[in-house]
């Protein structure tokens, strides 16, 4: 039987070449509020370094202290304008890379520990037309939001990291011995992916066009 391609990108680092998280909360709140922010919780920080603390709680606190009670209709115009002044974040030989397995027939699914909400915007940067963007699934890390359509500073999912993204991409894609794998990703946050892919790329796009 012919298996199916998958094709799993992380993002952060991998398809871009910053952390989007920092690069959005600058662009929302400006440098002066991030820093001050980053100041506020510079001991946590450390704690993560040190494996003190979870990464996803740190994550979840941050996250909470420049977005909780903030509207999801304007949390989402504020990634559609996002992704819309920092395309250029997106590597080239990554869009390529992208555009290739579009082409041959394969579906991308980007699997990131940043937010679904702005990875999503950024799948119109990829693909030739919307029949191709169909091929693209982001599995990413999700919001809460209250009954007033409210964020609540949480997460409905794990924060997508290390064996996270292997869950993610075992409950979307099924049966593993029905779809052949190549994962691509850049840090020890995509360890677990890259293994249990077929074949598995590290730092890929770094090269010089």
């Amino acid at each position: 039987m012919r298996r199916t391609k998958v094709c799993s990108f992380d993002f952060d680092g991998t398809l871009t070449d910053c952390d989007t998280l920092i690069a959005f909360i600058v662009y929302a709140k400006g440098t002066v509020r991030f820093v001050a922010g980053l100041l506020l919780y510079s001991p946590l920080l450390v704690a993560m370094k040190l494996g003190l603390v979870p990464n996803y709680k740190v994550k979840q606190r941050v996250f909470a202290h420049f977005f909780k009670g903030m509207r999801l209709t304007d949390f989402n115009a504020l990634c559609r304008s996002f992704a819309e002044h920092h395309r250029h974040i997106l590597r080239p030989q990554a869009i390529q890379v992208v555009n290739r397995a579009l082409a041959n027939g394969a579906e991308v699914l980007i699997v990131s520990a940043s937010i679904d909400n702005w990875v999503r915007c950024f799948v119109c940067y990829f693909g030739v037309n919307d029949e191709d963007r169909q091929h693209i699934k982001v599995l990413g890390t999700k919001v809460e939001t209250d009954r007033n359509g409210l964020l609540t500073g949480r997460f409905t999912t794990k924060n997508c990291y290390g064996a996270e993204k292997v869950r993610r991409i075992e409950a979307h894609c099924g049966d593993r011995t029905t779809y052949e794998l190549t994962a691509y990703g850049d840090s020890r946050g995509d360890k677990e992916m890259l293994a249990y892919a077929d074949k598995g790329y590290f730092k890929p796009f770094r090269q010089k066009a």
